[in-house]
């Protein structure tokens, strides 16, 4: 019975859309109504969180994966893209405010 709850209960992406918190409640309601001792409900609670955290961190993946793909897809520009592209044009402006300055200083002789 108690495989049959840990497998109903880690069923589809429901488990990462569930809060931390309705986690641990569900997890401990699990292990009381599954009359399990003291030990058995810490490791099936344990096992459980870490079935949480893992389905987290599969679904963030998945969601960049999806969000970078889309922006390759719309061809919009990434704000570290962006960032990186003012900066070049900075130093650009910089090099030829310089490259000016020193041909009226050439030209002034």
């Amino acid at each position: 019975m108690l495989e049959y709850m840990k497998k109903s209960f880690l069923t589809g992406v429901g488990l990462a859309l569930r809060s931390k918190k309705e986690i641990e409640e569900l997890a401990r309601d699990f292990a009381e109504k599954g009359k399990l001792d003291r030990e058995e409900g810490e490791k099936f609670f344990d096992e459980i969180m870490d079935k949480y955290d893992e389905a987290v961190e599969k679904l963030d993946r998945q969601v960049e994966k999806a969000v970078e793909k889309v922006l390759k897809k719309t061809d919009l520009t990434r704000q570290s893209d962006f960032n990186k592209l003012k900066k070049e044009i900075a130093e650009i402006k910089k090099l030829l405010v310089e490259l000016k300055a020193d041909k009226v200083h050439r030209d002034d002789k």
